[in-house]
């Protein structure tokens, strides 16, 4: 009955998605493909990533769909193993900085009195840089590689994001389930985990979605100038600087493509995050969220 329940929830989601924002029906199964790009790259890639042959700089062709680079390699290759970089990047990065961001909120949130005002003046320090020049210092000296990078940019990504889970926190925590809770001595981890998490989790999803395109570019950004995923593992912004950029003109699908990919992720990732937004965001109610599409039905009705 459960498993039932489950079913129909994940299908009346989807049917609702696809009537009241198509687009953010489209950003889903771009990042469905994207997913499924990084989880079978071996099997959908025609080469290897770092497979050379003897034709250098070849434009797209029926052999080379998407041409080669100046050492020879399939872009289509690189572009499909580099869709993997920015999966595994993406998805650790955005659970690293959510459950970091979901920590100190709650507990600032939660505890309030110097404590949070402490933590938020951390917070706002932290927030007064912006997240690459953070992470492109720490990278140069941490040294490259793709563990250093995720957790790098997770933890400066949820130190910035515990501001909204604080909110969320605060906007619970006078609810009278709360007060009884801890009116009955609940210790504050049961009060935490049991009755402020449930009712926070939709928004914590929808701000996981909105994250995971801006650390897929800010990934992409650290790789163009270096400080990211190290050669030869094709990551989408390594591809676009470097020796492409010295072949750009003479070659200019080395660059379009991976740019091409790049740009098509980020939007389909964000217009999927702010379709769940519209969706599950009790906020939205009544705006532009489902609740106000079925308004604007109603008076559309009514004017007939």
């Amino acid at each position: 009955m459960t498993g039932a329940k489950r079913r129909s929830r994940l299908t009346g989601f989807l049917v609702r998605l696809i009537r009241e924002k198509p687009l953010g029906a489209v950003g889903l199964l771009i990042t469905l493909l994207l997913l499924f790009a990084g989880i079978f790259a071996e099997f959908l890639a025609p080469y290897g990533m770092n497979d050379m042959h003897d034709e250098r700089l070849a434009p797209p062709s029926a052999r080379f769909l998407l041409g080669t680079d100046n050492l020879g390699r399939d872009l289509l290759s690189r572009v499909i193993f580099g869709a993997r970089v920015s999966m595994v990047v993406g998805l650790a990065s955005s659970a690293v900085a959510t459950v970091i961001s979901v920590g100190i909120g709650m507990l600032s949130g939660y505890i309030g009195g110097k404590f949070d005002l402490i933590v938020q003046r951390f917070v706002d320090a932290v927030m007064s840089l912006p997240l690459i020049i953070i992470v492109a210092v720490i990278m140069s000296m941490a040294g490259q590689g793709m563990l250093p990078l995720i957790i790098v940019m997770g933890v400066g990504g949820g130190i910035s994001g515990s501001r909204h889970s604080r909110g969320f926190t605060i906007s619970v925590v006078g609810n009278a389930y709360v007060q009884a809770a801890a009116a009955i001595g609940a210790p504050t981890s049961r009060i935490l985990l049991h009755h402020i998490l449930p009712n926070i989790a939709p928004l914590i999803i929808v701000g996981f979605s909105v994250l995971l395109p801006g650390i897929i570019l800010t990934e992409a950004s650290l790789s163009f100038l270096g400080y990211g995923i190290p050669p030869p593992a094709p990551s989408w912004g390594a591809m676009l600087s470097g020796a492409n950029r010295s072949y750009m003109f003479l070659a200019p699908w080395m660059v379009l493509w991976p740019g091409l990919a790049l740009s098509v992720v980020v939007y389909g990732t964000h217009m999927f995050g702010d379709a769940l937004r519209d969706i599950l965001d009790p906020r939205m109610r009544g705006g532009a969220g489902r609740y106000g599409v079925r308004q604007k039905r109603r008076v559309a009705r009514r004017e007939k």
